[in-house]
């Protein structure tokens, strides 16, 4: 027998749980954690404090500690309750955390919007490094590090009158509302194709758009950039149904490509690349992302993963040259390949 866990939520008197409060008051002694800040309080308020008590109440960290370690018979609250008090508990404690960093800490007090903003990219590109390896602690602690930048940007905002941190969830929240009437409206969309129509169509409403290309932002890197052209244009109608009927023009421009190297002359280290050498390699490139975005791949994760997967490769081929007493960077180019393909096929799954 495990007893009965109590929350007495986040430590301060005025947020413990009613029906925290109703148990503590009829269950007789309770037992509480080492350094319990609430325990004064509840001995003021009549709760005795007895070790060993089939009732044990905790706050905060103390609380998702000992609901951890151990099943418990019951807990108050239960089921969603829970949930919602042990989330709570965790983003007001980050908030918390986030706030004191802000006043006490001389690195983040000097950070505005535009100096932070940078780290929040490296979080963000970070993050979907992580996602490639699936969901793991890799990718929680990314994320971890991403909900840091968010409370932060939204703690500037915040300072500088324009919206806190409650307002900026009510915001998104309310956003997700409008833009899903398939499941808080009546409106119908039964494939994931219909959901983005409906969902651009509505966004265009929401920002009163003007445009085909309206506020794209031009800072994205280049593949996601164009992907998002793309699918600004798609929801206008202009664009293949499928990925085979766009794969004409990546053949097309693979042509142009090689044709417009054929009739440039010899690439030169340190000079400007011939223009039109440069023009053809960008439709290449745009017809490639027109292409994956319709098989329904991301280019960017996509191009992330391969150059990764040639990081390992030429790695593992140098090790293996070494190995075997040869210095793979003096190698000639056909044996490096034949110490590349013995990698390659070493680490294919």
């Amino acid at each position: 027998m495990s007893g009965t866990l109590v929350a007495l939520g986040p430590g301060h008197p005025d947020l413990i749980p009613l029906g925290s409060w109703r148990v503590l008051e009829a269950a007789g002694p309770v037992e509480l954690p080492p350094a319990e800040p609430l325990a004064d309080w509840l001995g003021e308020h009549g709760i005795m404090v007895a070790e060993g008590a089939p009732v044990t109440a905790a706050s905060g960290e103390r609380f998702v500690r000992l609901l951890a370690e151990r099943d418990w018979d019951a807990t108050v609250p239960a089921g969603k309750p829970l949930h919602d008090l042990v989330l709570a508990d965790a983003l007001v404690g980050l908030d918390d955390l986030v706030r004191r960093l802000r006043m006490d800490c001389p690195w983040d007090r000097e950070q505005t919007v535009s100096t932070i903003v940078p780290h929040t990219v490296e979080e963000a590109y970070e993050v979907a490094d992580a996602a490639g390896s699936g969901a793991g602690p890799k990718l929680v602690d990314e994320l971890g590090d991403l909900l840091f930048q968010s409370y932060f940007l939204a703690l500037l905002c915040e300072e500088e009158g324009a919206a806190d941190l409650a307002q900026v969830a009510r915001g998104i929240t309310d956003k997700l509302i409008r833009r899903h009437p398939h499941v808080f409206g009546d409106r119908e969309a039964e494939t994931a194709g219909q959901v983005r129509r409906n969902w651009e169509e509505i966004k265009r409403t929401d920002e009163g758009r003007q445009g085909i290309f309206h506020d794209v932002p031009g800072v994205l890197p280049a593949l996601l950039y164009a992907r998002k052209l793309q699918r600004r244009a798609s929801a206008v109608g202009f664009d293949w149904h499928a990925w085979d009927g766009a794969w004409s023009d990546l053949v097309d421009e693979l042509g142009e490509f090689r044709e417009a190297l054929d009739q440039a002359p010899a690439a030169r280290a340190e000079h400007e690349p011939d223009r039109h050498v440069v023009h053809e390699a960008g439709d290449l490139l745009f017809a490639a992302v027109n292409v994956t975005r319709l098989a329904n791949v991301d280019p960017e994760l996509a191009l992330r993963a391969a150059a990764g997967r040639f990081r390992d490769r030429v790695e593992r081929a140098a090790q293996l040259a070494g190995e075997s007493g040869e210095d793979w960077a003096a190698l000639d180019l056909d044996t490096q390949d034949a110490w590349y393909r013995r990698a390659k096929a070493q680490l294919t799954p």
